[in-house]
């Protein structure tokens, strides 16, 4: 049988990219990664202006699969036993929501800190259009955590919740982004997520950049 095959774009600025790579490691599907052309659609999703493009997109049995979410989901019905989203079904309802909400919203925190994981700035001027949406996600992770016990935002376990808000850890490691205890523990216990360490460990020695991306601001 053909492997399953994922195309994504960089490692180093793709949170796209890198969401629908932690799904396939959560369903525990291992993948062929095959870098796309960057073009201009891509360039745009590098650049952060739009969800809505062809990568990443897995190819698996015959299916074609793009959009994060669409990938959680057809992972999820394919590897059922995999624990992508929690057993409880009021809890299954809060991830599917808190992951929706992060895959349609935010566009603010994205503009004012998009992901590179080659940088680490020690202090770093926030947009205040963006403070909304930083206050809105550190609400989400606060009443996750409380609500499920952690260290994961629905318990011991990661779930696709988990792979949605990864590239968040990263913009507020990244930017400096005064954020709670809470949110520190919560970004630390992303960042030494295995998983996640494979993917910054590749990004670390990608070659390209992106001009648009290295501005200093």
């Amino acid at each position: 049988m053909e492997k399953a095959t994922l195309t994504i774009s960089s490692k180093t600025y793709s949170a796209w990219s890198l969401r629908g790579w932690l799904m396939c490691r959560l369903a525990g599907l291992d993948v062929e990664e095959r870098p796309s052309a960057h073009d201009a659609t891509d360039r745009a999703e590098l650049l952060l202006l739009s969800p809505s493009v062809l990568v990443p997109r897995l190819n698996h049995k015959g299916a074609s699969v793009w959009d994060t979410l669409a990938i959680a989901e057809y992972l999820n019905e394919q590897f059922p036993k995999a624990g992508m989203l929690p057993k409880d079904p009021i809890a299954r309802a809060h991830c599917r929501s808190i992951s929706g909400e992060i895959h349609s919203g935010f566009t603010n925190l994205r503009s004012a800190l998009p992901m590179n994981l080659k940088t680490v700035h020690a202090s770093f001027p926030v947009f205040s259009g963006a403070r909304p949406d930083i206050e809105r996600i550190e609400a989400i992770w606060r009443e996750c955590l409380s609500t499920y016990g952690g260290p994961f935002l629905f318990g011991a376990l990661p779930t696709i919740a988990d792979a949605m808000y990864a590239p968040v850890t990263r913009r507020f490691i990244t930017y400096a982004v005064a954020v709670s205890p809470e949110s520190r523990a919560y970004c630390d216990t992303i960042a030494a997520w295995a998983p996640m360490q494979e993917w910054l460990a590749a990004a670390l020695i990608e070659p390209e950049d992106i001009e648009e991306l290295e501005v200093e601001f």
